[in-house]
């Protein structure tokens, strides 16, 4: 059997100590750049490979004690609202995930404000380095997928999950519910429940920032409705904020008997419009949430997005994946029905 090749292999060839050799290959900033360069140059040629079963180890052992110095990762709120992580009506949500998987594995965060004026890139890099944090998860994208970028260079240095959203520049691992089979799902939920005509209400900005996943998984459900039956998407829920007339027209000309939408806005439209819920119109929340059981829909379980992200920002430190990787990877989680009194079984 071929002896694996072990830290102090590459120490013994490069004349540096086993402990350099170690925080090299985890790219730590203690080493120089140009260092780091070399033993990790080296330590490919000659086939070493990190041993999963010490990083397991040392994950069950982070998980079974409360150290006194526990690690640290970043969670970095990129929303616009600096109390998103506390008050908006979903983020919060990601966060207990994310702090609950990452205090399993004795993994501590400190939180950081995007847009803090104070905050420059390279202030924050400055911090995150002094603070030894090798992981960031950003959480709270919900108007665009671009991430400022003048901190381009900070995420070059250190392992970063995403959540919710996949960014496009630059762009990172991410890891949020399944869209389109949560839209399609939906679909097939009203129909199992006898409704006809049921349409999707999304404003257009957030079925792009999923690369319009809500409607394709909608429409591919339309496909199991008469043609007739078939009812486009309204899209435009931002401008008809301003006034019903859009909204008003559309639910006129197409008569839907049921609505799929991630706003509570709609049921005040409906209730305005004089609309009975369910007697008239059904009402399917893509986005269940536990404050309002009484809204049937698909629960997005945004606490298992923050429980994975973590997992997968700790899976790239132990495999020295750092910065915009030129192959991201996606992890999606499954949406989970719920029931609730604003739709009705239909004859």
């Amino acid at each position: 059997m071929e002896r694996r090749v072990s830290l102090q292999d590459i120490a013994q060839a490069l004349g540096y100590s086993k402990n350099t050799i170690s925080l090299a290959l985890r790219n730590n900033p203690q080493i120089p750049e140009s260092t780091r360069a070399q033993i990790q140059k080296t330590a490919n040629e000659m086939g070493y490979r990190s041993n999963a079963i010490i990083s397991h180890l040392m994950a069950q052992l982070r998980a079974n004690q409360t150290p006194k110095f526990q690690a640290k990762l970043a969670l970095i709120n990129a929303n616009a609202d600096p109390k998103a992580f506390t008050k908006h009506p979903t983020i919060p949500t990601y966060i207990e995930g994310c702090k609950r998987r990452a205090s399993q594995l004795g993994y501590d965060f400190d939180t950081f404000w995007l847009h803090d004026k104070s905050l420059t890139p390279k202030r924050l890099l400055r911090i995150l380095k002094t603070r030894n944090i090798k992981g960031l998860i950003l959480v709270g994208l919900m108007d665009t997928a671009v991430l400022p970028e003048n901190y381009e260079s900070v995420w070059q240095h250190f392992a970063c999950v995403a959540t919710g959203v996949r960014t496009t520049r630059p762009t990172l691992s991410y890891c949020c519910v399944d869209h389109h089979t949560l839209a399609l799902q939906s679909v097939e939920k009203a129909i199992e429940y006898g409704y006809r005509r049921p349409a999707l209400v999304i404003d257009e900005t957030i079925d792009l920032l999923v690369q319009r996943r809500f409607s394709a998984g909608y429409l591919i459900g339309q496909q199991a409705l008469p043609k007739k039956n078939r009812i486009p998407p309204f899209l435009n829920v931002n401008e008809t904020a301003a006034g019903l007339r859009a909204f008003t027209g559309w639910l006129t000309r197409y008569k839907p008997d049921a609505l799929f939408t991630l706003y509570n806005l709609v049921i005040h439209w409906l209730d305005e419009l004089g609309y009975s819920i369910p007697g008239d119109i059904g009402v399917f929340q893509l986005e269940w949430r536990a404050t309002q059981p009484e809204i049937a829909g698909m629960h997005q379980r945004n606490e298992m997005t923050g429980e994975a992200a973590v997992d997968m920002v700790i899976s790239q430190i132990h495999n020295n994946e750092f910065g915009s990787p030129d192959f991201p990877r996606s992890m999606l989680i499954s949406p989970e029905w719920r029931d609730g009194p604003s739709i009705q079984k239909k004859d």
